[in-house]
């Protein structure tokens, strides 16, 4: 039986030094390695080149091993289609950090469901958590987003040469600014 390890890092600083140590200290013996690096975990598992050329390469019953859960997908929906894809090919998953349980078995299953359920929860928290901050912060009267590029003077100065006639682009050129940010300053003058 042909035993793939994958590996993956969000950012090209990174290495996969220590996935690749745990997958050999954890006793397989790995027949082909496949690593993404630079690729974010915001990006789904099936688009990542390197976990593309596994799925191709990889043939129905034989298996899989990586480090961590989120090492397979972006959210528990990926993670799951993921699962199910290998399942469906007879491909079993082992993940390292769930001790060595495969994810393809019922068993396997059911311990996704119940992780993802939590991750699920954690995300809303998050949302939620977040949501209050920035509640708070408006209460407070702090102004959220990026600084305007233009200061009030200039503002006014951009307002006086649109009444004198002179093109957004024209402002936009001058004030190194988009002319969607000079049509939006005229819009709030009005």
């Amino acid at each position: 039986m042909t035993i793939f390890g994958y590996s993956r890092v969000s950012t090209h600083t990174q290495t996969t030094d220590n996935q690749k140590l745990e997958i050999e200290k954890s006793g397989y013996q790995i027949d082909y390695y496949f690593e993404d690096v630079g690729v974010s975990g915001k990006i789904i598992a099936k688009d990542r080149p390197e976990f593309k050329r596994l799925i191709n390469q990889i043939r129905d019953g034989e298996t899989i091993v990586c480090t961590k859960l989120d090492r397979l997908g972006r959210d528990c929906i990926d993670i799951l289609q993921t699962v199910e894809y290998f399942s469906s090919r007879n491909i079993k998953i082992i993940v390292l950090q769930l001790g060595n349980v495969d994810l393809t078995s019922s068993a396997g299953k059911l311990l996704l469901s119940c992780l993802g359920a939590v991750a699920e929860m954690e995300r809303s928290l998050i949302v939620e958590r977040t949501q209050a901050g920035l509640e708070r912060a408006k209460s407070q009267g702090i102004k959220l987003g990026r600084r305007s590029k233009t200061t009030n003077s200039q503002k006014q100065e951009i307002l006086n040469k649109l009444k004198d006639g002179v093109s957004v682009s024209a402002l936009s050129r001058e004030y190194s600014i988009s002319r969607a940010s000079v049509i939006s300053i005229r819009k709030t003058a009005i």
